[in-house]
């Protein structure tokens, strides 16, 4: 009987092994086209219009939207948002427009108004750079802005607190009796205070914030040259201001040294040629007011660019709104001092001029006299000697030096 051998059947693979293997080929064949065939290029994009190259190239440098458009912006800015404040300060009897009196209220409202408008453009700017509307960005933001902010107050009322102590010592000024008793003293205290913080606010909100910050990044020598001379024509041409002289001695006493580090091309020519010009520019807005001498504009502008390097030693302007705000207090309020020639309704201690213009100050007040400049060199000596031997604070304005728009 023979015995019957059954063969088994070839065994196929599984399904899902055979998904396997085929998967595997067709990758090893993209493999394959793929170190053979070249890697496709991105079709080019299309080209944008030459005009609207143009655009950019006229609104946008290396650094953002150009300085020149900038302060452009802002100055159309300022005038709206003064403009509308204004009226709702006028229409509710805060501002009274045909009033010329130096009275704590006046000047308190008056500077809110400015202030105002120095806020808004400076968010609305700050919105165009990409800033994301922070105000605070123009050389704000540095730190120990508080502790900044109360050794100010203490250096500027120590300082002209030096001044009229060293007239007085000199024969050159005279205290009178106390003008203010009881709650008097303290209720003028608290307005002049709001009232100078304000002005502390606006002027260095204004001069060693926005510009000071936007020129550093904005501005060449010759652009610097242009404006220093166009502020030179309009005194010499228009004959107009107080005091033109303390601007002339400002421009060339900053003209060589702006010139040499523009040359050099220094990585800090920019923050020092906008030092120049804002404080030139400082000085500047004083000769419009009627008591001025040249000693004081000179003094206003050389205070001006203590202030500028504060924010380069401290990385914050915080310092300088609160030395501009305590000296004006002192001076004003504390000491009833005049200040450019205006003596305020309201003052605590009362102090008379004497002897010659030159060291008394005459009508425009401590800062009319040449020992003004003594304090403000001792002012800066100090500033540099506490803060770093001006050394620049890593949060200083940037010291880029694009051409302006």
């Amino acid at each position: 009987m023979e015995s019957l051998h059954s063969e088994s059947p070839a065994t196929d693979p599984a399904p899902d092994e055979s998904e396997s293997i085929a998967a595997k080929q067709i990758d090893a064949a993209e493999t394959d086209a793929a170190h053979i065939l070249p890697p496709q290029p991105a079709p080019p994009e299309p080209p944008e219009p030459w005009e609207t190259r143009a655009l950019l190239k006229i609104l946008m440098g290396p650094k953002g939207l150009r300085a020149g458009w900038s302060i452009a912006a802002f100055i159309v800015v300022f005038f709206v948002f003064v403009a509308i404040a204004g009226f709702v300060l006028v229409t509710t009897h805060l501002i009274d427009p045909k009033s010329h009196e130096f009275t704590a209220t006046s000047a308190l409202f008056n500077e809110l108004d400015f202030v105002i408008g120095m806020v808004g453009a400076a968010a609305v700017v700050a919105l165009l750079e990409r800033r994301r509307g922070n105000p605070l960005a123009y050389n704000l933001q540095g730190p120990g802005r508080t502790l900044h902010f109360v050794e100010g107050l203490i250096a500027g009322f120590v300082a002209l607190s030096a001044l009229i102590f060293a007239l007085k010592g000199g024969g050159w000024l005279h205290f009178g009796p106390v003008a203010l008793s009881g709650g008097q003293i303290f209720r003028f205290a608290a307005l002049w205070g709001i009232a100078f913080l304000l002005v502390g606010c606006f002027e260095e909100g204004i001069f060693r914030c926005y510009l000071q910050f936007t020129l550093t990044r904005g501005i060449n020598l010759w652009w610097a040259l242009g404006i220093e001379a166009v502020v030179c024509a309009k005194l010499l041409i228009f004959n107009s201001g107080n005091g033109n002289w303390g601007i002339y001695g400002l421009v060339l006493l900053g003209l060589v040294p702006c010139v040499v580090l523009a040359l050099k091309k220094a990585e800090s020519a920019g923050f020092w040629l906008a030092a120049w010009v804002t404080s030139t520019l400082f000085g500047f807005i004083h000769t419009g007011n009627n008591g001025e001498n040249w000693i004081g504009i000179f003094a206003a502008g050389a205070i001006g660019f203590v202030f500028v390097v504060s924010v380069r030693v401290t990385g914050t302007a915080w310092w300088a709104i609160g030395c501009h705000a305590a000296w004006d207090w002192a001076e004003t309020y504390f000491y009833g001092a005049a200040d450019s020639g205006n003596v305020a309704t309201g003052h605590y201690l009362s102090v008379t001029p004497s002897g010659a213009v030159l060291w008394s100050g005459g009508t425009d007040g401590p800062e009319g006299s040449l020992l003004v400049i003594a304090i403000i060199v001792l002012l800066l000596a100090a500033l540099v000697a506490i803060y770093g031997r001006g050394k620049a604070h890593p949060r200083a304005a940037d010291s880029g030096t694009s051409v302006v728009a």
